[in-house]
């Protein structure tokens, strides 16, 4: 076997001894290695220098030995007509290529043809995949993609929107495969704009479903005698709830959802999921489908389909408790109409109402309700563009509101009157210091914002305990079925009770608190974060903004400014002496906006 040509590791080697069962390899940079015949292939008995400069081989004869199992040196001299050490080398190198043959200890399995396609076409798709991976890195390096780029922009997204952990574009252009270096990255590159809203996704919150539905025929009581006012923002068309007045009683009239979404179904699941309403700045996604609204919203067709809660009233005391199905007629009207009707007292029903609302605001303020009314907005991002409007009050949206809270304690008082379990909503006792309860209606904004962190957060149970901030005994949310789950879900519960069907027990109602609650915590994550980042790109888009801060609190050199014109917050630290005194107000000016961090810096205008 010495001077034999032998293959190591892929490498053509020369025999040059044999000691004692160790093979002494010599190789063509002149070095050498001693060992075992296991260890390398044998290629030819006589060594010559070859190269990887292989004739054509005839690859048309291999038709004729599909799955057969030959030697080196017979595939070799039907490759090409002979057995030298170069062609045997060529055949090695073949063979180690793997497309037409793969080695069986020392023979050669010819591969069928198909299978020899197969890898063909493996290759080929492997090969184009690593060109348009290259195209991408290319693009990238510049800080540009195009169409081609793609499919590993977003595989780059869905660990920036926490959907993945890797994508290995990531891994090509030296980015870390998390969240914040891939959202950056993207931005960096303008895969995402700006502009483009990344919490919805991140918290994996469902988009909205088109889902047909029918309303069920069932027995209603007719109060289309009743004028119906269905009070909300102009060019609104999803009214859940409506107000009038019959001789002495007060009506509260509600999208009869229930009638469509039963409990436990498959629409119940859906809107269970969703747990309410997302108002974001660039769209809604609703709880519930669209066509279900257009189906029940009040005052969309000549009659609506309702739950009514009618009332009577003495001093804030409410009885005579009435919850039906119903058939209503509903004028759907503005806040800001009803605003003048209620100034110059030009409509009767509305009067009647404010003598109810009058008596239950009375009624609640005589056991301690209080709410802080601290500066708020709106943002809207509408044709490209970031809107921030303070939040709007006025006469009719208090009157709206009261009327609202109204039916929320109505139904917690007839659900204990007849032992229907409900998802109540509760907030504990607080421990405000006797001198902000003293002054509770007229708190300068420092001192309201210092009176938050008195107030005990609220919370849902089966238990009908008191709603401090409302000063109610007992309180649910009952108005708002189409947008609300836990509304839906009194709804479902009241359906049931007044058609004689059995109700949800309280083990069933306290698991779906759970569950609900669990959905609630993302909807409210991602509407305090999306509006925070569309602040901050209003910011951003206007650099150099100036607006009123507010201080509403002061640590040492330190001060807490409240900026009402854009929603934020920010603690600005002062040269000593130059501390500003709480509520003082002064101009400040932009200085830094961070949109990841969804947060923006302020100083001294």
């Amino acid at each position: 076997m010495v001077n034999s040509l032998v293959a190591y590791k892929g490498k053509p080697a020369r025999i040059a001894s044999v000691v004692s069962n160790k093979f002494e390899l010599e190789f063509v940079d002149g070095t050498t290695r001693k060992v075992r015949e296991k260890d390398f292939r044998f290629i030819h008995p006589e060594f010559t220098q070859v190269n990887e400069s292989c004739a054509h081989a005839d690859m048309e004869v291999l038709a004729d030995f599909q799955e057969e199992i030959l030697t080196l040196e017979e595939i070799t001299e039907w490759l090409f007509d002979e057995y030298s050490a170069q062609t045997a080398w060529c055949t090695c190198l073949l063979v180690e290529d793997g497309l037409y043959f793969y080695w069986q200890k020392d023979s050669v399995f010819v591969r069928p043809t198909a299978q020899v396609q197969g890898i063909l076409d493996k290759r080929n798709a492997e090969k184009i995949a690593a060109e348009s991976l290259q195209h991408c890195i290319d693009n990238l390096a510049n800080n540009t993609f195009d169409e081609q780029d793609i499919p590993y922009l977003e595989e780059a997204a869905k660990v920036a929107l926490n959907q993945s952990k890797h994508a290995k574009i990531l891994d090509h252009v030296g980015v870390e495969n998390n969240e914040e270096s891939a959202y950056k990255f993207l931005l960096k590159v303008g895969y995402f704009s700006d502009s483009f809203n990344p919490y919805p996704a991140k918290f994996s919150i469902p988009e909205d479903e088109e889902i047909e539905v029918s309303l069920p025929e069932i027995e209603r009581v007719d109060l289309t005698h009743m004028n119906c006012y269905a009070i909300d923002n102009e060019g609104s068309n999803d009214a859940d709830d409506a107000i009038s007045v019959d001789g002495d009683r007060l009506w509260i009239h509600i999208a009869d959802v229930s009638t469509i979404v039963d409990s436990g179904s498959e629409l119940d699941e859906y809107a269970r999921e969703r747990g309410s309403n997302l108002y974001l700045p660039e769209q809604i996604i609703h709880m519930l489908p669209t066509s279900l609204t257009k189906a029940l919203a009040l005052g969309e067709t000549k009659t609506s389909p309702a739950l009514s809660i009618g009332l009577s009233m003495n001093k804030g005391v409410i009885s005579d408790i009435e919850v039906v199905h119903s058939t209503i007629k509903v004028t759907n009207t503005t806040y800001e109409a009803v605003d003048v009707e209620l100034e110059n007292k030009s409509n009767a029903d509305f009067s009647n109402i404010q003598t109810f609302i009058d008596q239950h605001k009375a009624f609640r303020e005589k056991r301690g309700s209080i709410s802080l009314n601290l500066p708020n907005v709106d943002v809207r991002y509408i044709d490209e563009k970031v809107q921030i409007e303070p939040q709007k009050t006025s006469p009719s949206r208090d009157f709206v509101a009261e009327v609202m809270v109204t039916a929320g304690r109505t139904i917690a008082q007839y659900a204990q009157e007849n032992d229907i379990v409900m998802p109540y909503a509760l907030q504990d006792e607080g421990d405000f210091p006797q001198e902000i309860l003293d002054k509770k209606d007229n708190l300068s904004t420092a001192e309201s914002f210092q009176a938050i962190k008195f107030f005990k957060r609220s919370a849902t149970s089966i238990k009908p305990l008191s709603h401090y901030g409302l000063g109610l005994d007992s309180y649910l949310r009952i108005t708002s079925p189409l947008r609300r789950y836990y509304d839906l879900l009194a709804h479902q519960q009241l359906s049931n009770f007044i058609a004689g069907k059995p109700t949800l027990d309280k083990k069933r109602v306290k698991e779906i608190i759970g569950i609900n609650n669990n959905a609630l915590a993302d909807v409210g994550r991602v509407t305090r974060f999306s509006n925070d980042h569309y602040k901050c790109l209003f910011l951003k888009r206007n650099p150099g903004w100036k607006g009123e801060g507010i201080v509403v609190d002061v640590r040492g050199d330190k001060a807490l400014f409240m900026i009402p014109e854009v929603g934020l917050m920010d603690q600005i630290k002062f040269k000593e002496g130059q501390v500003p005194k709480a509520d003082e107000k002064m101009m400040l000016k932009v200085v830094r906006v961070d949109m990841m961090e969804r947060s923006a810096n302020f100083k001294p205008a």
